[in-house]
């Protein structure tokens, strides 16, 4: 959807064209640049005088008329040649309701977030804030307010970490209205979202630790045998501490057996940064067995993880694949949480160990350290996956030239913590 339209202006053929859906934008040659894009909802939209590449917001309709834009046109070209940089804003935003419609359609048309991102902003606004805060008007808006009709309701019924999330949506949404010229003022200014609750959030509780890995490897050796894919989606993940999203997607042309190295395309990860993952001796040999098996079943595609369309696994199916593993008692995620734990008690450095998982640096150390330290990760990796070959993973691998000197000792866990503690340089997943 990205025609657009010359038409007459005038109410009558707005609503005549907004029930065409191949028509986003209408304009109208006897007012250049003057033009009205459509909402999702095709029953809104906002005007924009347009200078060049330069797209200025001027107001909403069917809240300004087309009577009323025109009238105020004259003035804000005139605005707008004087001062460039001035909001040019007439706003007929009155309502909460109206300023998440235009959050959200802006957030769908935003290409720096990702699809997942997008799905979980509009769920989040569709099931919690409209139903809560649609007829709020934006004047009103209040920490009294919020509490009454938002968070104290929403405490009772959706987690206090997901309610934290509700409530940072909420404020950017009124902060970008705000700074574009939106709304006159932001009634959320201030706020934070401990002046609502004195409990703290805290992370959800590991669901599968070190001493319980022997025998989720004894069920993965079982079910790589009879469910190859299955196995494979959740032992690259438990090897290398990856996400669900960017495992899924892994494609053939990114593994180098040559190069020992598995690369994630930077579309393909949370933070947007590629990553690079060296491949031990015992991975390498783990995907030319699987490799093996897929083309004996007469599948030679792009992807480690195809459905039967032969494109990669969608979220809903890689999710089906760990409640068919985990039954209910653990996740996908659960894996990279006891990989990263059993990283510390194995000694693995603690920096290193945020590096494998690809979080994000904090200022710090992104200001500082400038290195891939590629020989430190493949050295963790290494003694990662010898620990996971004395609980069973050497079986599945089939890795049978012993590569390195394995001793017990060395790589049993520890009971103290990772020799470096960074903590104040890296920004975890849980603590975003």
């Amino acid at each position: 959807m990205s025609a657009t339209r010359a038409v007459k202006l005038s109410e009558a053929e707005i609503r005549r064209q907004a029930a065409d859906v191949s028509v986003r934008d209408l304009r109208d040659p006897r007012y250049p640049g003057l033009y009205l894009r459509f909402w999702t909802s095709r029953e809104r939209g906002t005007w924009h005088l347009v200078s060049g590449k330069r797209w200025e917001p001027i107001a909403h309709w069917p809240q300004l008329s087309v009577a009323d834009v025109l009238a105020e046109l004259p003035t804000l070209r005139r605005r707008v040649m004087l001062d460039s940089a001035a909001p040019v804003v007439v706003s007929g935003m009155t309502t909460v309701g109206e300023l998440l419609d235009w959050y959200v359609d802006r957030m769908l048309d935003d290409r720096s977030l990702s699809t997942k991102r997008k799905a979980g902003a509009r769920s989040a606004v569709v099931q919690h804030l409209r139903p809560r805060l649609s007829g709020l008007a934006i004047a009103e808006v209040s920490a009294e307010s919020l509490d009454k009709q938002l968070m104290w309701p929403c405490q009772a019924k959706v987690s206090l970490s997901y309610l934290q999330q509700i409530f940072a949506l909420l404020l950017i949404a009124f902060r970008q209205a705000h700074t574009l010229g939106m709304i006159e003022r932001n009634p959320m200014a201030g706020m934070r979202f401990k002046d609502f609750t004195k409990a703290r959030v805290r992370p959800k509780a590991a669901r599968l630790r070190d001493v319980q890995l022997p025998e989720l490897m004894q069920q993965l050796a079982a079910a790589f045998a009879d469910f190859p894919g299955d196995a494979m989606l959740a032992l690259m993940m438990l090897a290398h501490g990856t996400r669900i999203g960017e495992t899924r997607l892994a494609r053939w042309a990114d593994i180098s057996l040559a190069s020992a190295e598995w690369f994630i395309p930077a579309a393909n990860t949370k933070t947007r940064a590629e990553h690079r993952l060296p491949l031990t001796s015992q991975l390498k040999a783990l995907l030319t067995r699987y490799r093996a098996m897929q083309q004996s079943q007469g599948y030679s595609g792009a992807y480690l993880f195809p459905n039967r369309r032969g494109l990669p696994l969608s979220e809903t199916q890689a999710s089906n694949v760990f409640t068919r593993l985990g039954q209910g008692a653990w996740t996908s995620h659960d894996l990279r949480k006891v990989s990263r734990s059993t990283w510390t008690d194995l000694g693995i450095d603690g920096h290193i160990g945020e590096m494998l998982l690809n979080h994000t640096l904090g200022k710090i150390a992104s200001t500082y350290i400038h290195t891939q330290a590629m020989q430190q990760r493949r050295a963790a990796l290494e003694k990662w996956h010898d620990w996971l070959d004395s609980i069973g993973f050497s079986t599945i691998h089939g890795l049978t030239e012993t590569l390195f000197e394995f001793s017990q000792n060395r790589v049993q866990p520890t009971a103290g913590k990772a020799p470096s503690g960074l903590t104040e340089f890296v920004t975890s997943e849980d603590s975003k």
